[in-house]
């Protein structure tokens, strides 16, 4: 459902058009047709939502039956993208629900914003098709275990978007740390830093012409319109997203539990405000975002400690890497990062650091082409979805807990197998979420 404002739809075609050959190529042992294209949909026709279509079209295995968006303007340009990348000529829809009965899709994408990933997916596994949704899971843990349990029910395969889970130098760095180069690891940090200052409250406007805001906000609070939440601000603004932690966190904790092999931590304490951004402020006239400048969350493991921590201030100049991760072991610290690789620090002073550059997919650097990939092969080999639902579920949950404890200001301990707070009553109504009027919680 976003757009970004600097997009230009040339610029997109000759991207498109310089995309690699890699997912033409990938094998599909148990394919009865290897040019067999799908019929495909895209919710939430925007920036981000038309690059995951983007590789989709590239891979060649693709029809674009129908894209939806609550915005008719939003609609309309990546119609004009698929038709000059494919010649495919998609019906247009503000509705998903309307989209999927009328169109019946085999493979559906979303890429709308964290509220409606729930309800969509859910949608489009009982519709029958197979999904591709962004990351996280949900807004809040009953949505993503609603959204897991209709998963498995459909036997559809269900990829989320953490394409760090196969990113070139992710599976590297992950390889080296797994065999023990690192030591024994008893400590991990994890942090997303930037800068900022004060937010000053933008005045509240009417919807673009041609933008159902309502449907926009769907099971979530209506707020007044304002650009600060679209296109893209959403994310730090709680009714819409969770913040950095949300955001940002999702790929690192995912990288923790990767490494790990663990399920579930034991505890989770957060704190964090708003000092530097300054209070929240929701009024008819104006408004700010409203998820903390600054946060840190504590994950306890047996066998580690995992802490996030971001800024949205003072960058991070003091230190070598701005996002990423390290790993403290005993025989050294192993930074993962995103655009600068991984590096090994070790603690002997006669031994040099090993580095490994990035190897992501430009422009947007990320590995949406081997996640598109590893999508399919999934749903025609029967083979498990690397970023597959059970595996992003047990990801996704941990910002949410970071935020209900942040919420509630105390530390929260964890029943990974019930997927229980135990003894917070207060707490566990985080757990889910009240619905707006009109909109009927998943599973409810």
């Amino acid at each position: 459902m976003n757009v970004s404002p600097s997009f230009n739809r040339r610029q997109f075609v000759r991207g498109s058009v310089a995309a690699g050959t890699l997912l033409a190529a990938a094998p599909f042992v148990r394919s009865a047709d290897p040019d067999r294209q799908y019929r495909t949909a895209l919710i939430g026709s925007g920036w981000w939502g038309m690059n995951i279509l983007r590789e989709a079209i590239a891979s060649g295995r693709v029809k674009v039956v129908a894209l939806c968006d609550v915005d008719s303007r939003v609609r309309e340009v990546a119609a004009e993208q698929v038709k000059d990348l494919n010649g495919d000529e998609p019906k247009l829809h503000g509705d998903y629900r309307e989209m999927l009965d009328r169109e019946k899709p085999e493979l559906v994408l979303i890429a709308t914003p964290d509220h409606w990933h729930a309800l969509q997916t859910i949608a489009a596994v009982r519709a029958g098709a197979h999904v591709f949704v962004e990351k996280p899971t949900g807004h809040c843990v009953a949505e993503s275990r609603a959204m897991l349990q209709a998963a498995q029910a459909s036997g559809k395969v269900v990829q989320v978007g953490l394409h760090r889970r196969i990113g070139p130098h992710h599976v590297k760095a992950m390889n080296f740390l797994k065999s023990g180069a690192v030591g024994e690891v008893g400590m991990v940090r994890l942090f997303a830093h930037g800068g900022g200052g004060r937010e000053k409250p933008s005045l509240n406007s009417r919807p673009p012409e041609g933008m159902n805001w309502d449907l926009w906000c769907g099971p979530a609070p209506l707020r007044p319109f304002n650009s600060k939440i679209h296109p893209g601000g959403w994310r730090n603004f709680l009714d819409y997203g969770n913040g950095q932690l949300g955001d940002w966190g999702v790929h690192w904790l995912d990288q923790v539990l990767w490494w790990s092999g663990e399920k579930s931590p034991r505890k989770v304490y957060s704190t964090g405000g708003r000092p530097i951004a300054g209070p929240a402020i929701l009024t008819e006239k104006e408004q700010t975002s409203d998820a903390p400048d600054h946060q840190v969350a504590v994950y306890e493991f047996p066998s580690f400690t995992c802490v996030w921590e971001h800024r949205r201030f003072a960058e991070n100049e003091a230190e070598k890497h701005r996002i990423g991760a390290y790993f403290y072991g005993t025989k050294g610290t192993l930074h993962i990062g995103w655009q600068d690789g991984w590096t090994f620090y070790p603690t002997d002073d006669s031994a040099k650091p090993i580095h490994e550059d990035s190897q992501l997919q430009q422009p947007d650097g990320h590995n949406l082409k081997l996640l598109w990939a590893d999508f399919l092969k999934a749903i025609e080999e029967g083979t498990p979805a690397v970023a597959n639902i059970e595996v992003a579920h047990r990801a996704s949950v941990l910002p949410m807990l970071g935020m209900i404890s942040l919420k509630v200001g105390r530390s929260l301990t964890w029943d990974g197998t019930k997927e229980e707070i135990v003894g917070d009553t207060e707490a566990s109504q985080w757990l889910r979420r009240p619905y707006r009027a009109g909109w009927e919680f998943p599973g409810s």
